[in-house]
């Protein structure tokens, strides 16, 4: 009998196991059961036991892990895939399996996979599974929306208490070298700066100059969010001669939140608080937003694979599903919004 398979692959998000259910059930509609590849590529390539390389996909076990955070196959970077030996391996045991095409969850390094298996003759449709929402050809990925209001509740929770003591806050949120979860973040909670990896060589000279003025013209709770990515991109920094008190703590060492909050408040004689949110954007239930997609978009992979199409992803856009070829997807340059990043820094 003629079999789909599924893996989640790279960074965890939420979503993943409710995209996995959507694609068991549509699967199963079609008369095809579902093999579900634990700890992503590697479970194709023969480094773990059979048992602990693939499962098969009952319903009942689709069903129960539906809403619950993370992903149930388990995920990992592969980087030997990069070689075709391996993904020339990952092929045939599918191929031995009965499997006749693959659905990939994850994110660019998790869709080259897909891409690489495609051309040798295994049918992999791709769908966006990443918080960080930097896959350009689609507006949204599964776990970005959940990503975005873990931020923005924490957000709150935080702004409020520096309004009850008059100080401002540091807040730092995930991303990569996407700045979308901070900007989302930001003009969700009426956050007076954003920090973000898109813009090259920003200077924090320019960051304390804009808490100083807010905080003189009586904003004494203002809010920072920084996309973890944006210290990679910040003009050189020498905390020698910028935080003198400082210089045996961070003399030689890269930036962070802490370390930035230092810097406000020896800046501008502030009680500057940082805050890092962390992995629980990335281990919440998903919201109803990320679960109809995982929705929309496994019924849309499983009608693509029962039709012998490969190589596509699916994607988002305007609101409305649809799908395009993986290769074209894969190129497509992302696009920064200068002018909501400029709006939110200027308010």
């Amino acid at each position: 009998m003629k079999k789909i398979a599924v893996l989640t692959s790279g960074g965890d998000s939420p979503g993943m196991n409710a995209a996995v259910m959507e694609v068991s059930r549509f699967a199963a509609l079609a008369g095809m059961p579902l093999i579900g590849i634990k700890r992503g590529f590697n479970g194709l390539i023969g480094k773990f036991r059979p048992q602990d390389s693939y499962t098969e996909m009952s319903m009942d076990l689709a069903l129960d892990i539906a809403d619950l955070p993370g992903t149930y196959l388990r995920t990992a970077r592969c980087e030997e895939f990069v070689l075709p030996e391996y993904q020339e391996m990952a092929v045939n045991f599918l191929r031995k399996m009965n499997v006749v095409g693959l659905v990939v969850i994850g994110g660019d390094g998790s869709f080259q996979g897909a891409h690489a298996m495609s051309k040798l003759g295994m049918p992999c449709i791709g769908i966006p599974g990443t918080i960080d929402n930097d896959l350009e050809y689609s507006e949204t990925s599964l776990g970005f929306d959940t990503a975005v209001n873990v931020c923005v509740d924490a957000v709150r929770a935080i702004r409020a208490t520096s309004r009850s003591h008059d100080r401002p806050a540091l807040v730092e949120v995930m991303g990569r070298n996407c700045g979308d979860i901070a900007m989302a973040t930001a003009m969700s909670t009426g956050s007076e700066i954003v920090v973000v990896p898109e813009v090259q060589n920003w200077d924090i000279q320019d960051v304390v100059n804009r808490l100083d003025s807010l905080i003189r013209r009586g904003n004494t709770r203002a809010t920072i969010i920084v996309a973890e990515g944006a210290y990679k991109t910040m003009k050189p920094f020498d905390f020698n001669a910028f935080l003198e008190p400082y210089t045996q703590v961070f003399e030689g060492e890269a930036m962070n939140a802490r370390r930035m909050g230092h810097v406000l408040r020896y800046k501008t004689a502030s009680q500057v608080r940082s805050n890092v949110i962390g992995y629980i954007q990335r281990g919440h239930e998903p919201t109803a937003k990320d679960a109809s997609f995982a929705f929309e978009a496994a019924h849309m992979a499983i009608e693509l694979l029962k039709n012998g199409i490969g190589n596509e992803v699916i994607g988002l856009k305007n609101g409305r599903i649809f799908h395009m070829p993986l290769d074209k997807a894969l190129k497509i340059k992302p696009q920064f919004n200068k002018e909501v990043y400029e709006l939110i820094n200027s308010l």
